[in-house]
């Protein structure tokens, strides 16, 4: 959540890694974390923006800790759940061994509890600086599907090694692993890295979701290969980067300008490179006591690390409870009970959250998550309370296999409805874990209706027939009475408070049938801006598009999209949740006409978040246009005919090369006359003979390279 401060506060921060040379990456290229961020902050700039109002916010919850006497430890500890990743090729595999990844659990576990065997490598006159977290880890026990685990889990590769800059090693796509729930699970990737580096880590928020962790080359493992940096304390410092701690000496290359936004750590020019003893200064800090090279977000080697500081564990357990805080509610370190007969459905296949026919064949992901090999289990469906359909799955499934069931067809009508499945009798006993065995589905089902559709969100939302494709089940379209461009109501999506950037969320309307009509049109108010200044080059920005799906939203054909300055309607920078004014809206307006062919139609609304600011919607209206069938004919026509006075001229199609429009009397004399000036802005001219005597009357229409006339009769 972004956090509003007085803009003349942003002035006082100190610039936080805005440079980051090379040489700061030294001792083997210790850690990437630091060149990682660097380049997150030049490819998303509001990130950087956000980094610092957060850290703001940090700082004072800290100082308000401190000053209501809390203990810098936290009164209760907190067991963290953790899935090791080994990615390695075959060859490579052996080099890392079971034994290595418990020793590298148990030396996080001391250094984290304050217990590191070389404790009296502090000096004296940094003891009274010496903090214990309340943060412990253990290993996994489930899997995010409540498979049994072991928080060890390999996968084989063909990439010899994994750069950093790239993430590559967090997809099993691009050669890697997928991450478990990173909101469950605290991630850790083993691998060969390139260059020399040892270790990166993810700042909280600082990325994409599912890269949220560590990654560490498996030389630093205890017992591996990296001289000085093989005894476990390389993960110790990723972990603090993981928590919100920086390096000890403020990434600055020497010049004192640089933080840690750390209190009682001593400034310090640049990282230790060497197993240092005794005081030591530098240019930064050149009087006793010195700098604190025995801190674990230092670069010295693993065997004289030993301590974080009270104020870094302050900063991290708040670090933790502001934003990883999910992570405590994990189960993952509780230990599955696997029972003997335990079917399970894991979710519903089909049928989709909207339907567009009244029949449709559920089907379902069966898993077996008892000891027994399941032969039959009998699944029920349901649609509201209506009757149960009753189907026998037979098979063999082993323990924690799976299977996709298709079950019998069934039928329903007009309206909002939920199917419930459920199962029950498992190889023809009772089930001994009835807590997984029931699904539920919200679906819709109209039939297509009639344009016009027209929608200012004044009543029930989402509208009947109207419904919001939510996939992640985060923050998506609702209604509002904060802003409307007309009533008191609109839809707005909360892109502000959003930082999963890359979410997509649809607005859809009622299936509509357009066929037989000659245009087709769709306008709708909308009011935007952004969190950054539109001017920044390569930022990933809110978008807003508009869909058509012909098959019932399987496929879409994007007809808008507009984002940045573009989709604005406020030109400067919104620090705060923007709430438009009433000046604040724009209508467009996109001609759909190309999909009449096709019939029935969805159109929906596509937000895609990139954690800018607030997008709100009004006065949605899709209509059809049908020309008179005597105008398609011809071309021109001249209505009503007789008349009493008021009449039209209208042309089909739009007369481009219309000069002027001229009535004349039954002597040839000019009573009217429309010039276009060369700017034909419209297909219908309005005239009156209301004050002229009765008679015939002739109507010319002249283009450029030709004359039409007809005759119109005054009554």
């Amino acid at each position: 959540m972004r956090y509003t401060i007085p803009i003349f506060i942003c002035f006082l921060i100190i610039p936080l890694l805005l440079i980051l040379p090379s040489s700061v990456l030294i001792a083997q290229d210790k850690c990437g974390t630091m060149e990682l961020l660097s380049k997150r902050f030049v490819d998303q700039p509001s990130l950087k923006l956000m980094f610092d109002q957060r850290e703001i916010r940090l700082k004072q919850i800290i100082s308000d800790r401190i000053r209501s006497g809390k203990s810098l430890k936290s009164t209760e500890d907190v067991t963290i759940p953790v899935v090791f990743h080994v990615v390695l090729t075959r060859q490579s595999q052996a080099l890392v061994t079971d034994a290595q990844i418990m020793t590298q659990l148990e030396r996080i576990n001391k250094d984290y509890a304050g217990a590191d065997e070389n404790l009296s490598i502090i000096p004296a006159h940094f003891k009274s600086l010496f903090g214990k977290t309340g943060i412990q880890f253990c290993l996994a026990q489930r899997a995010p599907d409540d498979a049994p685990a072991t928080g060890i889990v390999r996968y084989t590769t063909t990439r010899s090694s994994f750069d950093y800059t790239t993430n590559l090693v967090k997809h099993a796509e691009s050669g890697g692993a997928d991450a478990w729930d990173t909101d469950k699970y605290l991630n850790i990737w083993i691998c060969d890295l390139s260059g020399g580096t040892l270790g990166y880590a993810t700042f909280p928020d600082d990325g994409v979701k599912d890269e949220q962790g560590v990654a560490i080359d498996l030389a630093c493992l205890p017992g591996g290969s990296a001289t000085n940096y093989n005894e476990g304390k390389t993960l110790t410092h990723e972990l603090g980067h993981y928590f919100n701690l920086y390096h000890i000496w403020g990434d600055d290359n020497g010049s004192c300008s640089g933080t840690d936004q750390v209190d009682d750590t001593p400034n310090q020019a640049n990282s230790t490179t060497t197993c240092r003893t005794g005081i030591v200064t530098d240019n930064c800090t050149p009087n006793s006591p010195g700098i604190m090279y025995q801190n674990y977000m230092d670069y010295t080697s693993d065997g004289c690390l030993a301590m974080f500081t009270k104020m870094q564990v302050a900063r991290m357990e708040e670090a933790f409870n502001t934003y990883r805080s999910l992570l405590s509610f994990s189960n993952g370190c509780t230990p599955v009970d696997v029972k003997s007969k335990d079917a399970s459905l894991k979710s519903i296949l089909q049928p989709d959250q909207r339907l567009c026919t009244n029949t449709f064949t559920p089907s379902v992901t069966l898993v077996n998550k008892g000891s027994e090999t399941l032969t039959s289990v009998i699944i029920h469906a349901v649609i509201d309370n209506g009757t149960v359909v009753n189907f026998t799955w037979t098979g063999s499934l082993a323990t924690y296999a799976e299977t996709t069931v298709t079950l019998p067809t069934l039928t329903t009508v007009e309206g909002n409805h939920v199917l419930s499945i459920y199962t029950s009798n498992p190889n023809g006993a009772a089930d001994e874990d009835t807590a997984n065995d029931a699904l539920a589905l919200d679906f819709i089902y109209y039939e297509p209706i009639n344009p016009p559709v027209t929608e200012s969100f004044e009543g029930l939302f989402p509208p009947q027939g109207w419904d919001i494709v939510n996939e992640d089940g985060g923050a998506t379209w609702e209604k509002t009475t904060a802003a409307a461009k007309t009533g008191t109501a609109s839809v707005r999506i909360g892109n502000f408070d959003n930082e999963a950037v890359g979410q997509r969320d649809y607005l859809r309307l009622p299936t509509v049938n357009i066929a037989g009509t000659d245009s087709a049109f769709v306008s709708f108010q909308v009011a935007a801006a952004t969190y950054t200044n539109t001017s920044a080059q390569s930022n990933v920005w809110d978008t807003l598009q508009v869909m058509i799906s012909t098959d019932c939203g399987q496929t879409y054909t994007s007809v808008y999209k507009k984002w940045g300055s573009t989709l604005i309607t406020r030109s400067a920078a919104t620090r705060v949740a923007f709430t438009p004014a009433a000046s604040e809206w724009r209508r467009e307006e996109i001609n759909i006409s190309n999909f009449i062919g096709q019939g029935e139609v969805l159109v929906a609304f596509l937000n895609t978040n990139g954690n800018e600011n607030n997008v709100f919607l009004d006065d949605i209206n899709l209509r059809t246009v049908t020309v008179n069938p005597n105008l398609k004919e011809a071309g021109f026509l001249v209505s009503p005919n007789p008349t009493s006075g008021l009449f039209s001229v209208q042309f089909y199609p739009h007369p481009a090369n219309l000069k002027s429009v001229t009535i004349y009397n039954a002597s040839g004399q000019k009573i009217a006359e429309e010039l276009t000036n060369g700017n034909v802005a419209t297909n219908v001219y309005d005239f009156d003979l209301t004050h002229y005597a009765s008679g015939l009357y002739i109507v010319k229409a002249e283009f450029s390279d030709r004359v039409l006339t007809k005759k119109i009769i005054k009554n």
